[in-house]
């Protein structure tokens, strides 16, 4: 395995630790568990980074760093459906359009990386997550709320243009009748 795999694997043994973390909540803990989660979720970068740097970039890489992304922003968003922050409704259309993502990639002859849209995806869902584990007054925890629906949105619009044939989303293509 490369350096940039075992990087992902990394974040991959840090959703434990932040699963414990969450189990007994406090104030201390939830910022004990954004810092676990934002460690994690810079490892994404870091892979990535690694893995194009020093070419480093394989198949393995292109199909456990997806996978352990999605596994990272489902174990905080579980938490919030247990917390009562979240309807489980919200949650499963992430999780739907994860796995139907995650299904078609594994059919694709070759395994591509995130497109622009599967990035903005990540990062709304890391921007709304952290947002809703830090103990902060209000407003901030109906901003969380607020971010979590909008990076609901970029998910299922990033998914249908995953889905699309290519080409479909090139401006041309879109402007023609």
């Amino acid at each position: 395995m490369t350096v940039a795999t075992w990087i992902t694997v990394s974040r991959l043994l840090v959703i434990p630790f932040f699963l414990y973390v969450v189990s007994h909540p406090d104030g201390g803990d939830r910022w004990l568990a954004l810092a676990l989660f934002l460690l994690a979720a810079l490892t994404d970068w870091l892979d990535g980074y690694v893995a194009r740097r020093f070419n480093q970039v394989t198949d393995l890489g292109k199909f456990l760093d997806p996978l352990v992304d999605k596994l990272l922003i489902f174990a905080p968003l579980l938490v919030f459906i247990e917390w009562g922050l979240l309807p489980a409704w919200g949650v499963f259309l992430v999780l739907t359009r994860e796995l139907t993502i995650a299904g078609w990639r594994v059919n694709q002859p070759n395994i591509s990386g995130a497109n622009l849209w599967g990035k903005a995806k990540t990062v709304s869902q890391i921007v709304a997550i952290s947002l809703l584990l830090a103990p902060l007054p209000e407003p901030w925890p109906r901003v969380g709320v607020i971010s979590f629906w909008a990076a609901v949105a970029l998910t299922l619009i990033s998914g249908v243009i995953y889905l699309l044939p290519p080409g479909k989303t090139e401006p041309d293509s879109l402007s023609q009748t």
